[in-house]
Parts: structure tokens; C-alpha cells; sequence
């Protein structure tokens, strides 16, 4: 009961040693990791939610255009290309646009339209990777920042201080690199793991929609 009691008071006496540790530590480092913070939560949620084969290249609107196209029924493929805002779509809906200037100018639009929204579903990775790359430096900095003030003021006390002072300032300046290593963990994981698989479904979509941008007939000649 004793080292119940004891390991009770140890892990709140631990708690408590940690938070007073963030308190003292609290500087304009501290706010910038922790802002980075906030945005990379936000980012690792959109990214999950939407990093997706159903959200980027959905099954179901390549196989409905390409019903509609091979039936040769443009009305029910224009209304088709309302459904999402998938890299399908957008592509074909370029290129549907462009069908008066010809086959070439339909795959340049559509090529076009399909680069821009594969750009849109990597730039929160992009975002996470600059994020998890700067977070070490910027913890680090506070690390270096913290160092100075710890020997300024142990200069200041003329050498007296003893190993408990140093130890409190040297924690206190680590604590920035540790802040900085648990922001940079999960959004490099995170990119790592969703950065293939973005691109894998953007090629996928690709593909598709260079497929149906070739089904597309060109302006004038639906009825030849």
C-alpha cells in the first residue's frame, strides 16, 4: 500500500515538476511550435479525410462518364461533369470546353486541369513537410536561445550557482528540442505514408481521365 502510495506521489510530483517545466519554458519559441502545432493537426485531418481514392479518383464518376460517352450522349455526360470536383471531372470538363480547337488543344486543357488538381491534393503534404522540417530548428533555436541565459546568468552570479541551477536552465532549454521532435514526428509520418498514396490515386485519375478526354468527339463532328 506504502509504494502504491509513494508511486501515486511520484507520478503527480512528475506531472506537476513537467507542467511547471512548459510554464518556465513559455517564450516566443514556445508559441511558434505551438501554432505549428494547431496547424499541422489541421492539416493531418484534411489529409486523412481527404486522401482518398473515393475523394480523388471515385469509381463510380469514371464509369458513369464513360457510360454516357461510349452511348454518345453528351447531355446526360454534361451533366456528368457536375457531380464532383474530382481530377476526372475537372479534366473533362476542360477538355470539353476546349473541343473547338481540336483534339490537341483538348488533351493540353485537359492535361492542364488535371496538373492543377493534382497540386491542390499535395499541397497540405507540402505544407506538413515544411512544418516537420522546421520544427526541429525552431525547438533547437529555443534550445540555443535557453543555453545563453542559463550561462549569462550563471556569469551573473559570478560562478556560484550550483549543479541544481544549472540542471533547471539546462532543462528548461531542452524542453524548446522537445517540442520541436513531437511536431516533427507525426507530420513527417504522415507525409511519408500519404505522399504515395496521393500520388498513386492522382495517376490513377490520370489515366482515366486521359482515356475519356479521347472518347470526347471534337466540336462538329458528333453527328458524322
Amino acid at each position: 500500500m506504502h509504494a502504491i502510495t509513494l508511486a501515486q506521489a511520484t507520478e503527480s510530483s512528475g506531472a506537476m515538476n513537467a507542467w511547471s517545466l512548459f510554464v518556465d519554458s513559455f517564450d516566443v519559441f514556445s508559441i511558434a511550435l505551438i501554432l505549428g502545432s494547431l496547424v499541422a493537426v489541421a492539416l493531418i485531418s484534411r489529409v486523412v479525410m481527404d486522401a482518398r481514392r473515393s475523394v480523388i479518383a471515385p469509381d463510380a464518376t469514371y464509369q458513369n462518364l464513360r457510360e454516357h460517352l461510349m452511348q454518345k450522349n453528351l447531355g446526360k455526360f454534361e451533366k456528368g461533369l457536375t457531380g464532383d470536383d474530382s481530377i476526372v471531372v475537372l479534366a473533362c470538363k476542360a477538355a470539353y470546353a476546349a473541343r473547338a480547337k481540336g483534339r490537341d488543344a483538348m488533351r493540353d486543357a485537359a492535361e492542364l486541369a488535371a496538373s492543377n488538381a493534382c497540386a491542390r491534393w499535395s499541397r497540405p503534404l507540402d505544407l506538413l513537410r515544411i512544418i516537420g522540417e522546421l520544427g526541429p530548428l525552431v525547438g533547437l533555436a529555443g534550445t540555443v536561445w535557453g543555453m545563453i541565459i542559463a550561462f549569462v546568468r550563471l556569469g551573473q552570479a559570478g560562478g556560484a550557482a550550483g549543479p541544481t541551477d544549472l540542471s533547471l536552465g539546462i532543462s528548461k532549454a531542452l524542453f524548446h528540442t522537445m517540442l520541436g521532435l513531437v511536431l516533427a514526428v507525426p507530420c513527417l509520418l504522415v507525409y511519408g505514408i500519404f505522399r504515395s498514396l496521393v500520388e498513386k490515386h492522382c495517376n490513377t485519375a490520370m489515366a482515366q481521365a486521359g482515356e475519356l478526354v479521347d472518347m470526347i468527339p471534337e466540336q462538329g463532328s458528333e453527328s458524322a
